[in-house]
């Protein structure tokens, strides 16, 4: 009985630690934003601390009837549920298998030791989270440094750094898209804007004959940003719109401004266009966008606008569904001028300019149109989505969380405008699923507690005809 005792207990201290790395893993390993920041407490109190709980307080063999048939059929459960599982990458390797050596360490001690205790659940967690973030610091540091000797090996490479509370990763697509009709260029992928996404990138992927390297920068806090200016010290630094975004973190939206204008610290910085949001002073160093830009027509058929480069108005025209992308499209077209590239240059790319996937991209399928705006998180631009989809002639619906990590009126303000234009209201998550229903109509909402039940849910509550807007995507740790 005691080897089984104790082989439950090392399974606890594994299923912790996998629950403990996980949730690490979505917070970009910040500990305190695991404990402090989480949108789920309930799965802390299921998943953590009630088993450490009745392993003091029940027991053993009632822990063992709980810990095999409750404990560890819900929580594979819930692992199959999660829409964003943990990645076994290196670090989470390496965590896990410092935490399996440890744990069979202090358990063989404690075989061979009658003095010692064999309640250690806390012990072997403590041992390796703190292990593998020394370990972790140490090849950070070496890997970076790794990184940036590459990076100074390519020659005569041109960085361009992005970042804003909203619209980085179109804009840095947007200008993949036009300047690689001229220049080596590379992008960093999906939304990788962190310094240990940055490095990685640098170290494993951007090619040795890059001309034009464009990278997005992000933030949690300040600092994050000037790290990445001062790692990749790019000559053209691009920042795009600023709002509330992520104001829980920052507090005040002057933090978030300042930490935005954090990239302008690049000590190579030649070139900087920033949006009028940011209250920065004139410099000759810096161009202000959108310059005298004016809209023509928006619609479902692309976006048709005009804007000032070199004291001339210019017409552009891109295939791309929002007011908001003119914006982020005005950055590009400042920015590919100032590298070279012509007017018409410009503009016969931006003709082929291709939808960004989940940002109000137009998808027909099964008699229903779909624009999928999942990964736009923003108020102005999910805003925007909910006028442009109001134009259509047919029976509209929405699929939203809501605005995450934002304000309620916010939220109130979002909910108000999809009641007045949206005929049905698929809710999903529990984050805003309050505060939005109490500010639509009761016969228009459906709540979708289990995303997993997405496919039939649509299969059921919508029809040929209708138009379907995917708004915002948390993922259902949140």
């Amino acid at each position: 009985m005691e080897y089984f005792n104790l082989l439950t207990q090392i399974l606890l201290i594994m299923s912790l630690g996998y629950y403990l790395i996980t949730n690490l893993q979505w917070y970009n390993y910040r500990l305190d934003r695991v404990v402090l920041k989480h949108h789920k407490w309930q799965w802390h109190i299921t998943y953590f601390i009630v088993p450490i709980a009745f392993f003091y307080l029940i027991p053993d063999l009632y822990y063992a009837i709980y810990f095999y048939a409750l404990f560890m059929t819900s929580f594979v459960i819930w692992n199959k549920k999660l829409d964003r599982p943990v990645v076994l990458t290196s670090r989470v390797k390496r965590f896990l298998a410092i935490l399996l050596f440890t744990t069979f360490a202090v358990s063989t001690l404690c075989l061979v030791d009658p003095n010692c205790s064999s309640d250690f659940i806390f012990v072997p967690l403590v041992i390796a989270y703190a292990i593998s973030s020394v370990l972790e610091k140490i090849f950070f540091l070496s890997f970076k440094h790794k990184g940036k000797q590459r990076i100074n090996s390519i020659p005569n490479l041109k960085t361009i750094a992005i970042t804003a509370s909203f619209g980085k990763t179109s804009i840095k697509n947007y200008l993949h898209h036009v300047l690689k009709k001229k220049y080596k260029t590379y992008k960093t992928p999906r939304s990788v804007n962190t310094i240990g996404g940055i490095v990685l990138d640098v170290n494993r992927d951007i090619p040795l004959n890059t001309e034009v390297y464009i990278a997005e920068a992000g933030a949690r806090e300040k600092g994050d940003i000037e790290e990445i200016a001062l790692y990749l010290e790019p000559q053209i630094c691009i920042i795009g719109s600023v709002g509330e975004q992520h104001i829980e973190y920052f507090k005040t939206l002057d933090n978030i401004i300042h930490t935005k204008m954090e990239l302008l610290k690049s000590p190579k910085m030649q070139k900087g266009f920033v949006h009028e949001s940011v209250p920065i002073k004139d410099y000759e160093t810096i161009t202000k966008f959108p310059n005298n830009l004016k809209i023509i027509e928006s619609s479902l058929d692309g976006i048709y606008f005009e804007v000032e480069v070199n004291k001339k108005t210019e017409a552009f025209h891109a295939p791309i569904l929002g007011n908001f992308n003119a914006i982020n499209l005005t950055a590009v077209i400042l920015v590919a001028y100032e590298l070279g590239m012509s007017i018409e240059e410009i503009k016969e790319a931006l003709k082929s300019l291709p939808q960004v996937e989940h940002r109000l991209q137009l998808i027909k399928a099964g008699g229903k149109v779909i624009v999928d705006d999942s990964f736009n998180g923003n108020l102005d631009g999910m805003i925007e989505a909910v006028n442009i989809c109001s134009k259509y002639q047919g029976r509209k619906v929405i699929i939203t969380p809501g605005l995450v990590e934002s304000t309620d009126e916010a939220n109130i303000l979002l909910a108000k405008e999809i009641n007045q234009k949206f005929d049905y209201v698929i809710l999903t998550g529990s984050l805003n699923t309050k505060i939005l229903s109490s500010h639509i109509d009761d016969d228009k909402v459906f709540i979708l507690k289990d995303k997993s039940l997405m496919e039939t849910t649509l299969a059921e509550e919508t029809r040929v005809g209708d138009l379907i807007l995917f708004a915002n995507d948390a993922p259902n740790f949140i």
